[in-house]
This record gives structure tokens, C-alpha cells and sequence, in this order.
């Protein structure tokens, strides 16, 4: 039997697409592993890459654009677009025959595939630029994602039953591009009908009557139909014929040139379109008060950059916050502006809540350090100088084990380090009870990997990898000291000691005001969720005996200043209809060497948390400075 092969484009330009799609494919669920609830996929975490994530999805991304534009072009320019015509005669084959509709079901699988494709380019288009990047856009590119394995099996098993192996193996067996049919010439269908009648053939008026010895014999049964030879009839026309050849003879280097073409137009329109904001230089007289309002005018004069981020936790179960920053400085000093979306004020940082058999920690995952009900909200800013810094490559590593000679991390998600010795990436991070509401934002960065500590080994405490405070001290501590191997109490709330009590468990009550302890509802206005060390006193086993069943305590302990480097950034925070407002300054260059100085060129990112621990929303493009 004949081997059966495929023309060197449609082979070039299939294996293009496997690799391409396999690559976006791989790194795609990579970057899914980050999603709540699809920690699953790190069943496969031997095969998924890890340091560099974002970066290949892009360019498989641009490839698969390319490769799209190629096939197209290809297709035209060879005659082959009859392979995956969708016409009335092909859609008449799924009533036909068996082998008539498994070749209509191989077409119409190629266009479902198609479609597919089409899906997925598009709405990853609109979320790597932001244009719709929305949590439905989101699933739709995850649900598209998943169509592609499931088409290639379909592929594979409809073309085994169209010739078996052999239709498979073509794949593999390169041959040329056969020339397209000749066009039709009246003058010679009429000669072939004649001919099949026996009937003489008229004669066109330029046409000289064809001798008997030149007559077309009839067709055979069985034999193929094919045209008769065309009559020369000059050399303009053979001319003619001979350039048309020639044009269909590179249909693939046509293709690939308008390929690499509008592949680099994607590429350009990207450097391009860099995502910049703008830090305007304002009079030292016209600084807003950092306070929380966004009534300053000098807010009112700047026009916002806004980014949508998303696959968080919570934010009413859509995981995604639409924020919006505004910058000036006045030669010494930075002040921004963030405003962003959360549904809820939330200050419950792990409370204490008394029981019949002692006090308990209200918690859902701080055990292993994925804290995702009772806690503070909180806002994290990012500088880098790393320009490719697509949604963290380089900074961020995904996988439960990134590191060999580390412990494993305990939430099965990734790890915040540099690879280079001496490169931090400066961050900031803003709690709505730990230290923020005294004016205090944690100065912290990503460095390289530290050493783990016993505990961290033994995995009690989560290992954290590069991620660390600057320098420095805080002002507020955790007000619970775990019992080493106490039993789980009821609803699976974690047994601790309370370091402090308060002093009039009244006023404190007060304080944090009318609160319901369902994570998923806000705590009212003005209410605050932290005892300073004046209203509170040292735990003791006397005093507890006078606070009854059922009270609950803020997690949090409020004493002092914060100090060093740790220092360096001051701000105020409010909320209000379902929008935090967060004002920050620091000075352009602090000269300390885990921050980055502000100034043009630098990368920034923001995420936001919605009551979680570790579950932030997130952008894929860095967002670049240009300090006036």
C-alpha cells in the first residue's frame, strides 16, 4: 500500500501549534495552581515549570497568534481551504455513509477547534491587557483551555478510524505541495462531453476541426475523470500558466512572512502599550494630608491609572478588586493614592473566643498558613527594577516544593524569593488592624531564600522563603499563645491562651463594636479590633476566671512605634461604601538597600486581600513609573 503523506507547510505549521499549545497549555495550569480551590493540579507539579511561568505563556501565546495568521494565509494561497469546507455537500455526509461522516465529523471538530482557539486568544488578549479582566472572562479562558486536550483526543481517535495508522503516520511523512487544479475551460468540457456522447464536437470560429486520429477516447469504467491536455495555443498562455505555478509553488513562504510580520506587530503594540504612572511634581505647600480622604485637591486634579485584578479569595466569591492609584511628589517625598473595591470592612484578625473548656482561636487555615475567613484586610504595593516582571515571574516561584533544600510550603501553593544575591524587591503591606490604623504600613521585600528555622523545618510554623521585614521592629504582636499539643475544640477552632486581657471588658466590647462572627460580614463604623497595652493586662488564670463563656477578644496587641528600616512609610486607611481609600508617603529614596528608590523605570504591581492571609488578587502586566 502507498504510503500516505502531507505537504511540508500543513506538517511545519501542525507541529508549530503542538509545541505552542502544549507550552501555554502546561504553564497555563501552572499559573492555575494559584486559583483558590484548584490546588489539585499540583498533582502535576513534577512536569509544571516553576521559576519562569508567565513569560512562556506569553510567547507561546504570540506564537499560537502567528501560527493562526499562517495557517490561514496558507490555506488560501495553496487551494487547500476544500480540506475544511463547511458546505452543504459536506454537512449532507452526517446522513451519508460511514466513512462520509467520519469525514464530516473530522471538519467539524477542526472548526469547533478553531472556535476554541479563536476563544482563548481573545480572552487572554483581554486579560493580559486588562481590557475586560473580569472573573468571567477569566472562566471562560479556563473552560476554553480545558476544550483543547479534549479536541486532540478526538482528533486522534476520529483520523484512526478514517485510515488508521497510516492517516496518523502522514503527519510525519513530508511530500510538496501538489499543484492546484487547472481552471475551467468551457471549450474543453464541452470536447469531454462530446466526446463521452460521441457526438462531433462544434468548432469555435479560431478552431480548426480536430482530426478523427486526435479524438478524445472515452472513459473507462473505473478510470479517472480527468480533463484532456489543453491545446497549445501560443506562447501567451503557456507564459501565463507558468507564472501562476510559480506563485503556488511558495504559498508557505508567504504565509510565514505575514506570520512574522503580525507576530512582531503583537510584540511592538506590547513595548509599546507599557501600562505607566505618572507621578506629577507638585509645590511642597500643596502635599495632601495623609489622612484617609480622598478630598485633598490635589487628588482631584490627577487622573487615575486604573488596573483590574483578580484570583483572589472572597470578594463575594469573584476573587477580583478594581484599583485605582494616583502619585505626586515634591522633590523629597511620595504620596499616593489608592482606592480599590472590597464588599466589606474587614478587622477580625484571628479573635479569641472563650468556651466551656477555655479559649479558642477562630480560624480556617492558619494552621498551615492560608488563613482565608478571619482576617484583616489588607493592600500590598510591589517595586522591582526587573523589567520583565510579568504577574511576579522572577520574584514569585509556583510550586509546593520550589526549592529542594527547603521545607515544603504548607499551603501547596508557591514562594516569594529572589535568585540573585544582594536584588530585593521592595514591598510595602497595609493592615487594616495590625499597625494601620496607627499610621503604620509594614515595610518588608523578597530577597533571596533565608535559612528555615526549626520550627519551619517541622513545618509547625509556614516556611516563607525570601519574604521578610525590613529591618526593624513593629507595634503589633499576635494576642494568643498556641498550646503545644492541645486538642482541636468545637467547630475545629485551634485552643490558645490569651497573652493579655482587658482591663474593662466592657469598654472593650465597645470598641469593636456590633459584629457578627460570620467572616463574610464587616464590622461596623469606627469599630477597631486590637487592645492597646494601657487598656489591657497580662493573662492570668484569676482574671480569666471573671470573664464568662462566649466573650470574644481582639487577636491583636497594639504597643509603641514601629522602628528601622521597617519604618520608612507612613499612611492612613478608610472605608467606605464598599471601597477602601489608602493614602502612603515615603520619601523617594530612603538610601536603605532593601527598598527601591521611586523614581523613573521602576516597576510597580498591587494586590489586594479581601479578609485572607495569602489570597491576593493580582495583574499580569508590571505597571511602570515615570517620575516628572
Amino acid at each position: 500500500m502507498r504510503q500516505r503523506k502531507t505537504d511540508y507547510g500543513t506538517i511545519i505549521l501542525h507541529w508549530l501549534l503542538v509545541g505552542a499549545t502544549c507550552v501555554a497549555f502546561v504553564s497555563g495550569l501552572r499559573i492555575a495552581t494559584e486559583t483558590p480551590d484548584r490546588a489539585w493540579i499540583n498533582w502535576l507539579d513534577p512536569v509544571l515549570p516553576r521559576a519562569n511561568v508567565w513569560v512562556p505563556h506569553m510567547q507561546a501565546a504570540v506564537v499560537l497568534v502567528a501560527v493562526a495568521i499562517a495557517y490561514v494565509v496558507y490555506m488560501i494561497r495553496s487551494s487547500l481551504t476544500r480540506r475544511i469546507a463547511l458546505d452543504t455537500v459536506r454537512l449532507r455526509g452526517l446522513v451519508g455513509r460511514k466513512q462520509a461522516r467520519r469525514g464530516t465529523f473530522s471538519v467539524l471538530l477542526t472548526w469547533a477547534f478553531f472556535i476554541t482557539m479563536l476563544t482563548l486568544i481573545v480572552s487572554g488578549t483581554c486579560l493580559y491587557f486588562g481590557i475586560s479582566a473580569s472573573y468571567e472572562m477569566a472562566t471562560v479562558h479556563w473552560i476554553a483551555s480545558w476544550a483543547v486536550p479534549a479536541f486532540v483526543g478526538l482528533h486522534v481517535l476520529i483520523h484512526l478510524q478514517i485510515g488508521g495508522t497510516s492517516q496518523l503516520l502522514r503527519i510525519f511523512r513530508p511530500d510538496r505541495l501538489p499543484p492546484p487544479p487547472p481552471r475551467l475551460d468551457p471549450v474543453e468540457l464541452l470536447t469531454l462531453l462530446v466526446a463521452k456522447s460521441d457526438v462531433p464536437a462544434p468548432r469555435s470560429h479560431d478552431q480548426p476541426m480536430m482530426p478523427q486520429s486526435h479524438a478524445i477516447p472515452s472513459l473507462q469504467p473505473g478510470e479517472p475523470q480527468r480533463p484532456p491536455a489543453p491545446a497549445k495555443r501560443g506562447p501567451a498562455k503557456s507564459n501565463a500558466r507558468s507564472k501562476n505555478l510559480t506563485l503556488q509553488a511558495n504559498p508557505f513562504a508567504v504565509a510565514a512572512a505575514v506570520a512574522l510580520t503580525s507576530a512582531s506587530l503583537v510584540v511592538a503594540s506590547d513595548w509599546f502599550s507599557v501600562d505607566r504612572l505618572q507621578i506629577h511634581r507638585i509645590a511642597s505647600a500643596d502635599a495632601p494630608i495623609v489622612d484617609g480622604e480622598t478630598s485633598d485637591p490635589v487628588w482631584r486634579n490627577i487622573q487615575p491609572y486604573s488596573v483590574t485584578t483578580n484570583q483572589g479569595d472572597n470578594f463575594d466569591g469573584k476573587g477580583e478588586s478594581r484599583i485605582s492609584i494616583r502619585a505626586v511628589h515634591d522633590g523629597t517625598w511620595a504620596y499616593f493614592l489608592f482606592t480599590w473595591e472590597d464588599p466589606t470592612r474587614s478587622l477580625k484578625q484571628l479573635p479569641l473566643i472563650k468556651q466551656a473548656d477555655g479559649w479558642h482561636l477562630l480560624h480556617d487555615g492558619y494552621e498551615r498558613g492560608d488563613e482565608h475567613a478571619y482576617n484583616e484586610d489588607k493592600f500590598a504595593v510591589l517595586f522591582t527594577t526587573m523589567d520583565v516582571d510579568l504577574a511576579g515571574d522572577r520574584t514569585f516561584h509556583a510550586s509546593p516544593h520550589p526549592l529542594a533544600n527547603a521545607p515544603a510550603t504548607m499551603t501547596g501553593r508557591g514562594l516569594h524569593y529572589t535568585t540573585v544575591e544582594g536584588v530585593f524587591a521592595d514591598v510595602w503591606q497595609w493592615k487594616a488592624t495590625s499597625g494601620g490604623p496607627t499610621g503604620w504600613l509594614d515595610d518588608d521585600h523578597f530577597g533571596p531564600p533565608v535559612e528555615p528555622t526549626p520550627m519551619q523545618v517541622r513545618n509547625v510554623v509556614p516556611y516563607r522563603g525570601g519574604f521578610a521585614p525590613d529591618p526593624g521592629t513593629a507595634n503589633y504582636t499576635a494576642n494568643f499563645v498556641t498550646v503545644p499539643d492541645a486538642a482541636v475544640g468545637n467547630g475545629g477552632n485551634q485552643v490558645v491562651t490569651p497573652r493579655r486581657l482587658p482591663k474593662d471588658l466592657a469598654t472593650m466590647n465597645a470598641a469593636m463594636g456590633q459584629f457578627a462572627l460570620d467572616p463574610d460580614i464587616g464590622e461596623s463604623d469606627g469599630a477597631r479590633w486590637f487592645m492597646t497595652e494601657a487598656e489591657s493586662q497580662p493573662y492570668s488564670p484569676e482574671l480569666d476566671k471573671a470573664v464568662p463563656v462566649g466573650t470574644v477578644l481582639p487577636g491583636v496587641i497594639i504597643s509603641g512605634d514601629f522602628s528601622g528600616d521597617r519604618a520608612d512609610v507612613r499612611c492612613a486607611a478608610r472605608w467606605a461604601s464598599g471601597h477602601w481609600a489608602l493614602e502612603v508617603v515615603r520619601r523617594l529614596d530612603t538610601k536603605s538597600p532593601y527598598d527601591i528608590p521611586l523614581k523613573s523605570g521602576v516597576f510597580m504591581r498591587v494586590a489586594a486581600f479581601d479578609h485572607s492571609q495569602i489570597g491576593h488578587t493580582r495583574h499580569v502586566r508590571p505597571i511602570r513609573l515615570e517620575v516628572e
